[in-house]
């Protein structure tokens, strides 16, 4: 197969060190300065991410803050602000809307903008340097992001992370080889340690040997199924990840803050994950059938217990309900807790109609303090035992997903 030779008319914006960029942004001291966000003030808090000051010195993200702090003497932790980093996706959100009604966001700091079949009266480059502008123009001066161009969503992200940071770049078949040259394996999105070794076990140790490879033998020897195949077609520029998937699981854990509460304390933070839950179940519109509690000692020992139920639930009562009888066979000794609510379905699904009239009971209530939050913030209304948890379980923000924000 030759490589896509077709306009590249695919552009993956990301947004440079985001946590730690917007922070420099509302606090202009900060700026110039090794700043990391974190999301807990505690002894052994890691790092969620780092400004590109503190990366320079060689902080990364997960390291410990006190190990951190030797590298970048003068590193800033400043506690996650979700609010500010839903309020700047949003504001990315609604630039590259902007250009395109084909946009697609791949996490809160970087989306994709699908340019086919839009009206173009000038180049995606001149587009991608507007964007830079109006970023800055319409967020912050500090704010600054890598634009990469492509002919499919691999190839445009490549492109976005080879001049970190503020860069902008497009890889097409004529630069394709040339580029891969510059680059490690590890520096293809998808390929972690892991998936390194496998394919130097099969003396692939560089993309252009990777590229280079037979779609026969990367799916009958290296990866052993499709994705092989997939892999081929994917470094040559063609579309293979336009693909969305479901929500499977909704779920949220917590690590103690310290390893001395009581049952009764560490129930009331598992209430409190019960209703950070819950929300976040009606929020994708979904209803629930099954709810899995895990727990880790101290000592690293995994504990686990589910129920599936007839009837599905959405409420954060129900949810909270039968966790709180899962937990009482807990061991003791807790380092850790954690929810998640599974066998999902939509709201509207037609096969669960037989209990809309029992879940109508709780549906008024539930709508009532769900619009109340969303008007006056979270956790405006929650419950009486989880009164005091919110001064520890503060709600993060992750990269990974944007289903709630």
């Amino acid at each position: 197969m030759k490589y896509n030779i077709e306009k590249s008319l695919i552009m993956h914006v990301d947004l440079n060190s985001a946590f730690a960029t917007i922070e420099q942004q509302s606090r202009p001291m900060l700026r110039g300065r090794s700043v990391a966000v974190i999301n807990r003030r505690t002894e052994n808090t890691s790092i969620v991410t780092a400004s590109y000051e503190a990366k320079g010195a060689g902080v990364k993200v997960g390291m410990k803050f006190t190990e951190a702090s030797r590298l970048a003497p003068g590193l800033v932790a400043v506690e996650s602000d979700p609010a500010k980093y839903r309020y700047v996706y949003r504001k990315l959100m609604s630039i590259l809307n902007s250009y395109s009604p084909n946009v697609v966001m791949k996490s809160i700091d970087e989306g994709i903008i699908d340019f086919h079949g839009v009206p173009i009266n000038c180049s995606l480059i001149d587009i991608g340097y507007e964007i830079k502008k109006r970023l800055r123009d319409e967020v912050g001066c500090a704010m600054r992001c890598n634009v990469g161009i492509g002919p499919n969503r691999f190839l445009a992200k490549t492109a976005a992370g080879l001049h970190k940071p503020d860069g902008l770049d497009i890889i097409d078949a004529s630069n394709l080889r040339s580029v891969y040259r510059t680059l490690k394996l590890t520096d293809l999105t998808g390929i972690a340690s892991h998936m390194e070794r496998r394919l130097n076990a099969v003396n692939i140790f560089t993309p252009i040997q990777f590229l280079d490879t037979g779609a026969v033998a990367l799916q009958k020897v290296v990866f052993k199924s499709i994705v092989g195949h997939q892999w081929y077609e994917r470094l040559r520029g063609y579309e293979v990840d336009n693909r969305t998937s479901d929500t499977k699981t909704v779920g949220r854990q917590y690590v103690l803050e310290n390893r001395d509460l009581t049952l009764f304390e560490i129930a009331a933070r598992l209430h409190h994950l019960c209703e950070s839950v819950g929300h976040r179940l009606r929020a994708q519109n979904k209803i629930a059938r099954g709810v899995y509690v895990h727990v880790r000692t101290i000592d690293r020992k995994y504990w686990h217990n589910c129920r599936m139920c007839q009837m599905p639930f959405y409420s954060d009562n129900t949810i909270n309900t039968i966790a709180q009888q899962l937990f009482l066979d807990a061991p003791g000794r807790i380092q850790e807790i954690g929810i998640r609510c599974y066998e999902l379905s939509n709201d509207d699904n037609p096969q669960v109609s037989l209990f809309n009239d029992v879940m109508a009971r709780e549906q008024y209530l539930v709508s009532a303090i769900d619009g109340i939050n969303r008007r006056f913030g979270d956790r405006t209304v929650h419950s009486a035992d989880t009164l005091k948890t919110s001064e520890f379980m503060k709600q993060k923000t992750s990269f990974g997903s944007t289903r709630y924000l």
